[in-house]
């Protein structure tokens, strides 16, 4: 299963395409009510799209996660019903492949985003995600520049109803072949050239130990250019736990060390029958 064809589809459908593993025993976790919370949890709700909504965020009140992440305006009226915070909205733009990179698409960004931004703050709620597009055969100057300039016609109206637009940081090697914003000092170099602290970068833990590693000095080197985490295990994309190559107790230590105070939230797919099992055992070894 990929995230980009969960945008914009039915969850359920997209998790039909879940495959299963070997099944590693639970862990006896904290129940949610024992969590330290020095860290912010959240949780991606497409990795757990076969659980109806209303049902995963009754899950996360009783793991004692208070976010969610990747829900569009759409799904707002259910987080409220349940005290749940959106950590990351969607919702606006094109997708993962047609984005800021390319000057074809910035009238119907700029549009999306300016009818979404709004929604956003209106809910109550800050981050709101953005992708750089595929390359297509474009120079990464080239495409850097033109995120520039179609940034800089939504970030005043970002800063205006105090919403951060983040960029993920996603892998071109295995998920997202061709991905431009797939480097930290890519991204980094956006973040500066914009200079504003309504733009920042979705660091995915996973994506960039596949892209380029050395996780902990990166986030300790360019922590202020990182508004929002992700987890995933290394290879598969599955849990988190030592059936992979990072050590997350580590890796939190260390965003907590640069004063992080936004959220980190578990995009892992499950191959556990229990997936909420699952999901409370990532939450427990992130909760340092």
């Amino acid at each position: 299963m990929k995230r980009r064809t969960f945008i914009g589809t039915s969850a359920v459908g997209a998790v039909g395409m879940m495959a299963t593993t070997t099944q590693a025993m639970p862990a006896n976790g904290k129940t949610g009510s024992a969590l330290k919370n020095n860290i912010n949890h959240s949780a991606c709700y497409w990795c757990y799209g076969s659980i109806p909504l209303d049902d995963f965020l009754q899950n996360l009140n009783d793991l004692g996660v208070k976010a969610i992440d990747l829900v569009g305006p759409e799904d707002f009226p259910l987080l409220k019903k349940h005290g749940i915070h959106a950590s990351m909205c969607w919702g606006a733009g094109l997708g993962i492949t047609e984005g800021w990179n390319d000057p074809q698409y910035h009238e119907a960004l700029i549009k999306s985003y300016k009818e979404v931004i709004p929604q956003v703050a209106e809910a109550g709620f800050t981050n709101l995600i953005c992708f750089s597009g595929n390359r297509r055969g474009m120079n990464d100057f080239v495409g850097l520049q033109n995120c520039v300039e179609g940034l800089q016609q939504i970030i005043p109206i970002a800063e205006k109803h105090r919403v951060v637009i983040q960029m993920e940081l996603l892998n071109s090697k295995v998920n997202h072949k061709d991905y431009m914003c797939d480097h930290v000092q890519w991204g980094v170099e956006l973040c500066r050239r914009l200079a504003s602290d309504n733009f920042k970068l979705l660091y995915d833990i996973y994506h960039m130990q596949i892209m380029e590693g050395d996780i902990i000095r990166n986030i300790q080197d360019y922590h202020q250019y990182f508004g929002h985490y992700h987890t995933g295990g290394n290879p598969g994309r599955h849990e988190i736990n030592d059936t992979q190559e990072l050590f997350y107790p580590a890796i939190m230590k260390a965003i907590l060390e640069t004063g992080f105070t936004g959220h980190v939230a578990q995009e892992f797919i499950p191959t556990w029958d229990d997936k909420i099992a699952a999901l409370k055992e990532g939450i427990t070894i992130c909760d340092v």
